[in-house]
């Protein structure tokens, strides 16, 4: 590792036990991507680490969301979870079967579930701690009913405040045109390194590419690849070792 990186690290270390809090429990990757996340600057990284802390004891107290947690959000099959795209999960999203949460904590717990979920699921043995994913959100055949401002901009913001350096890449398909002025309203609640790594296809070249990128064995045959689709509720996960 770098000696500037080695630097940052140590004095993040320090900053977060001034804030009261400890990094015992998390390793070097873990922390550099709250670093990343905050331009290498160790007490801005410190005070988002230690945010996180507070808000995972308080939001996630067992340590995960059960599935009976966001029954509802599960029953709807709108979330889907392939195999490893070098090293990344790949989670799908059908925004076709999505509707708009009547219970925002439920829907809230639901994004933790699902996040927590996916990356989970690239832990080879125990997580390391700089574990991404790599995101496709589905617009085919949405219509006005499915569109959920709301919903998006709370993942995006779970993403960035909680989540630093999760995101891989997200695929954007099937854009219909009248969801070009949701998405606009969306991106303003988006990090500039959030952004970058939104990628909308909208043309065949992007689409080959698109292929290319996450792989025929992965992506589920209506992509273009030979997987099948599996709903993220019926992937069992192997217990990660302490």
């Amino acid at each position: 590792m770098e000696e500037s990186q080695e630097t940052a690290l140590t004095q993040m270390r320090t900053s977060v036990q001034k804030l009261g809090s400890s990094t015992e429990k998390f390793g070097d990757p873990t922390l550099m991507r709250f670093l990343i996340a905050r331009s290498m600057d160790p007490e801005k990284a410190a005070k988002m680490f230690v945010q996180w802390r507070k808000w995972r004891a308080s939001f996630v107290p067992n340590g995960f969301i059960s599935d009976s947690e966001v029954k509802d959000q599960l029953e709807d099959r709108k979330i889907y979870l392939q195999d490893l795209c070098n090293g990344c999960p790949v989670m799908i999203i059908k925004a076709s079967k999505h509707y708009p949460a009547k219970d925002q904590l439920q829907f809230k717990k639901f994004v933790v579930h699902l996040l927590d979920k996916v990356i989970a699921s690239s832990f080879r043995g125990r997580e390391i701690g700089n574990e991404k994913l790599i995101g496709i959100l589905d617009l085919q055949q949405i219509s006005y009913k499915n569109v959920d401002a709301r919903g998006l901009i709370t993942g995006f913001q779970f993403l960035q405040a909680y989540y630093p350096e999760r995101l891989g890449k997200l695929f954007i398909l099937n854009m219909p045109g009248f969801f070009v002025s949701v998405w606009r309203m969306v991106s303003r609640f988006l990090e500039k390194a959030t952004a970058e790594k939104v990628v909308i296809v909208s043309n065949e070249n992007e689409k080959r590419e698109f292929i290319r990128e996450i792989g025929e064995e992965v992506l589920p045959e209506e992509y273009g690849g030979r997987a099948k689709l599996v709903a993220i509720q019926d992937v069992e996960l192997t217990p990660v070792e302490d």
